[in-house]
């Protein structure tokens, strides 16, 4: 499992044999490089859009760059007033004034679902495509403005850390991991236990211990109590934004039907028909949204609700107050 992480991370996996990729099912390392002069279109600066999901209700839910302390200094005429350190200007009884300098850049740290949960799509693309079409979008423009920039992605079996750099090599890291790990995705794929999101999340979190921006992208599929509480914890210390990925079919499920699901072993057969199961099903499905969509209410966290019924540009554009383009 280890190996195939790396063998991920550096581009070095042997590439799964198939006839030429459907970009709706399959995304592709030519695929995501090309979305470069798209992601111009978008912003991740902290001064947001007006009717951007990622304002908050007084002020921007992206806090931006700190600032970093670079000396003490006695005061000089014309410098802000604002600027002075009162303990200081008290002890030695000659006004001092803190100068501080804007850090040059803040990483960012993009986290992606890939998944055989996110192997499915209705309408337009599988989930997996929209996650990963959004997260190069976001990976191109955060470059761009100056800030460094990494990334997890994760299937069920593998897991590939590249550490926020700003470079353009990083980037082409990140979007050869998300190639690979998304080719690895299959119907006929081996029957594997989904990596929990705990684990993702306890990875993230000491990737980026603080003042960090994170983008997770994934349709949270499994999640629980120690789930919330970490996702909390990552909000406290960063600009987390959580970009939650789902299908229009969990929220319309036929009637009427009888539907076969395996994991590749062992199949049931599912009476959608029954009014009860149907019902079951659906409320389960459209709760784990929900639950979701509360948290940017109870944690403070921004969520991006992501359609992959939808093309993946034009409702992030939507969804950050930026308009048509």
């Amino acid at each position: 499992m280890r190996d195939r992480a790396a063998r991920i991370r550096t581009g070095t996996l042997a590439p799964i044999p198939r006839g030429e990729a459907d970009p709706r099912v399959h995304v592709t390392l030519a695929h995501l490089r090309a979305l470069e002069g798209r992601a111009r279109a978008l912003t991740f600066l902290p001064r947001q859009p007006a009717r951007s999901v990622l304002n908050g209700r007084h002020a921007s839910r992206l806090r931006g760059r700190g600032l970093d302390f670079e000396e003490l200094r006695d005061y000089l005429p014309g410098d802000d007033v604002r600027s002075i350190d009162w303990k200081v200007t008290a002890r030695t009884g000659i006004p001092h004034v803190r100068v501080m300098t804007e850090e040059r850049d803040r990483p960012a740290l993009l986290v992606v679902d890939q998944r055989m949960s996110m192997f499915f799509g209705s309408v337009l693309n599988m989930k997996a495509v929209t996650a990963a079409e959004a997260a190069a979008l976001a990976a191109f423009r955060i470059l761009d403005q100056g800030d460094r920039v990494g990334g997890i992605v994760f299937g069920d079996t593998a897991i590939a850390e590249i550490r926020p750099q700003r470079t353009r090599r990083a980037l082409d890291r990140l979007l050869t991991a998300l190639a690979d790990a998304n080719g690895l995705l299959a119907a006929d794929a081996p029957p594997a236990e989904p990596m929990p999101l705990t684990r993702v999340l306890r990875s993230v979190a000491a990737l980026a211990p603080r003042d960090h921006l994170v983008i997770v992208l994934s349709d949270f599929d499994v999640v629980d109590d120690e789930t919330r509480r970490l996702v909390s914890g990552l909000a406290r210390r960063n600009d987390l934004v959580l970009g939650l990925v789902s299908d229009p079919f969990a929220g319309d499920l036929p009637k009427g039907l009888r539907l076969v699901v395996s994991d590749g072993e062992l199949q049931a057969e599912i009476d959608m028909g029954d009014h009860a199961t149907h019902e079951s099903l659906k409320d389960m499905a459209t709760g784990r949204l929900a639950a979701i969509l509360d948290w940017q209410r109870t944690l403070g966290v921004a969520v991006l609700p992501l359609s992959a019924a939808e093309e993946t540009l034009p409702q992030m554009r939507r969804l950050m107050g930026l308009g048509p383009r």
